[in-house]
């Protein structure tokens, strides 16, 4: 049986952002601001002004959103911290939610990885121009009929599986054209739904590769440590503390697929009932939920969640 205090805190990427966030907690808790103002000082602008204030358009910027997300991430971890709450036995991000559970496990600094995602949002802009990837989310068919899909709809270009969020929800990326033959072949297949994601970036595909080893160098450049608590990586599901393990399958997360399912599977296997989710919105929870309804799950959001969540764990 899971014990009561085992849990596991997760972190999510791109599209959990919006203008505001995090703006009622800050009211209550300095500590959220302070941590802005570090990345901020990190990155030469305001974040904290733009996250509260926006444009929206700035915001889902893909260099901005990154680092935006992972400061937000990091920040409601320093609350829990702060706040006497135990460690997990595990952490993992989604995508980008990686590079936030990096930190919050000791990996990588704060300040490091602020300028390090920033850079990684504007390398994956850089190799591939507007308009020339898509992303879409397919909804209600099985894994192997996306897949079969995606190998019908190639014609040389490139589209495949870029995440397996949950069951029956699977997104896909690739050229845009492709994306598009691909998403027809769903809808004849019988999928539910069909939806175009707003990305600029089609990421976890093949066409993210020249950006991948363009940040391979950048890596190379920031200091890693052995991990204080494991971190789940998204291309392999494999539990890690190592930090040249680390480092060497984080240049994979880029081009490759983000194993959701197969991650939230793994934290359950370890006997861990309770899992909070650090950062703005309630997208992880919602797709842990569809992986498996007898997680309990948790979304840091407020001060009443936050309290519940200490209560709990």
């Amino acid at each position: 049986m899971p014990q009561k205090n085992k849990f596991a805190f997760v972190f999510p990427g791109q599209g959990s952002q919006s203008v505001g966030m995090l703006s009622p907690l800050a009211e209550d808790y300095p500590l959220i601001i302070e941590t802005f103002s570090e990345a901020s000082n990190a990155l030469g602008f305001d974040l904290w002004e733009l996250v509260k204030n926006g444009p929206e358009s700035e915001l889902n910027k893909t260099e901005i959103t990154q680092p935006a997300l992972l400061t937000a991430g990091v920040a409601m971890w320093r609350l829990w911290e702060d706040a006497g709450g135990g460690r997990p036995e595990v952490m993992a991000g989604h995508s980008l939610g990686e590079y936030t559970a990096l930190v919050c496990s000791e990996v990588i600094t704060f300040a490091d990885t602020v300028a390090l995602v920033a850079e990684r949002g504007r390398l994956m802009q850089e190799a591939v121009p507007a308009g020339t990837g898509a992303m879409t989310a397919i909804l209600g068919l099985d894994d192997d009929v996306v897949q079969d899909c995606c190998n019908k709809a190639r014609e040389g270009q490139i589209v495949s599986i870029a995440n397996f969020n949950s069951p029956g929800q699977i997104v896909i990326a690739g050229h845009a054209e492709a994306v598009e033959r691909a998403s027809a072949l769903a809808k004849a297949a019988g999928a539910k739904r069909v939806v175009p994601l707003p990305v600029s970036v089609p990421s976890h595909c093949q066409l993210m590769k020249a950006a991948a080893d363009k940040f391979a160098e950048r890596l190379d450049s920031v200091s890693f440590s052995d991990g204080k608590v494991p971190v789940i990586q998204n291309v392999d599901t494999e539990l890690r503390i190592n930090a040249a393990e680390i480092k060497t399958v984080l240049i994979k997360q880029l081009h490759q697929p983000v194993k959701w399912v197969e991650t939230i599977l793994k934290i359950k296997s370890m006997h861990i009932a309770g899992i909070i989710e650090s950062g703005p919105g309630k997208v992880l929870t919602g797709l842990i939920k569809r992986i498996d309804r007898e997680l309990n799950t948790v979304s840091l959001t407020d001060k009443q969640t936050l309290e519940t969540a200490l209560a709990t764990y």
